[in-house]
């Protein structure tokens, strides 16, 4: 037998496989670790096989191919793709702090569906008053109030994919002061805007997204970073939210201090580095 090819994508190797065998060409896939090895039996059909071989590499993604995959596939192929299941995909990129928050706002989302909103802000908000000033944790509280599905979906979504990174690589610690700080002045600043009824987890957001962008371009090697376009893209939203054209009720002071607090943290943690430089 003669080793034809090596391809790393074990899909392109089976609809090569497959093609060769609608022309009469058997081959045999021998799987070497993440690669695929391409093998002939046949060595005299080897220079018609490594012509084939140069026209799929030249446009591998050619119907014909895929129609060879229908007409000759099978489920004896050995051919298997990695399953990515959701709890541990979840696990795998966040770390306990990350996890923690996720699953206390799904409780407390839980909560207000069943005690109602009204009655968990008054256990929750923002000191609307001098008769709740110290109860202390509702200075933090109110990041945990979700009002929606879509509420509590877009704020996890982005909390997991910034702070999980960043607890993954930085540590524990770290996500608990910036969620701690940006929830507290974020929360501030938007009492001051709008009173106490407020809620969700957006400003720490948007501090970790200041934070991620900021300490990525300032320090590439610490293995931290949000791309440019996310970047771009919350600042639209931030602009668009500040002039009501979504129609929606959003914490916009929230939002603008939790992303000053980011980015001023950032900048503080990253001092070191362009001094060093």
């Amino acid at each position: 037998m003669l080793m034809i090819t090596s391809f790393d994508n074990p899909r392109m190797a089976q609809a090569f496989v497959d093609y060769m065998a609608t022309q009469g060409i058997t081959l045999t896939i021998r799987h070497a670790g993440p690669r695929c090895d391409i093998w002939l039996a046949d060595t005299s059909a080897q220079e018609r096989t490594r012509e084939e071989l140069a026209r799929f590499m030249a446009n591998p993604h050619d119907p014909r191919y895929m129609a060879a995959s229908w007409q000759t596939g099978h489920t004896g192929s050995g051919l298997q793709y990695r399953r990515y299941p959701f709890l541990a995909t979840l696990r795998n990129k966040a770390g306990p702090f990350t996890l923690l928050i996720m699953a206390v706002c799904i409780v407390v989302w839980l909560l207000m569906q069943w005690v109602g909103n009204q009655q968990m802000m008054l256990w929750l908000a923002w000191p609307w008053d001098d008769s709740v000033r110290f109860e202390l944790w509702r200075y933090f509280s109110h990041a945990l109030l979700h009002f929606s599905v879509l509420h509590i979906t877009f704020n996890l979504l982005w909390w997991w994919y910034l702070g999980g990174p960043l607890e993954k690589r930085l540590g524990s610690g770290k996500l608990f002061v910036i969620t701690v700080i940006s929830a507290l002045l974020s929360g501030y600043v938007q009492h001051k805007f709008s009173g106490a009824w407020f809620g969700g987890l957006s400003g720490v957001v948007y501090a970790l997204m200041g934070y991620c962008w900021l300490r990525g371009e300032r320090d590439p090697e610490c293995g931290i970073h949000m791309p440019r376009g996310l970047m771009a893209f919350a600042i639209v939203w931030l602009i668009a939210g500040w002039f009501d054209l979504f129609g929606l009720s959003i914490a916009n002071a929230a939002h603008a201090s939790g992303l000053a607090v980011g980015l001023a943290m950032a900048f503080a943690d990253t001092l070191h580095v362009r001094k060093r430089t």
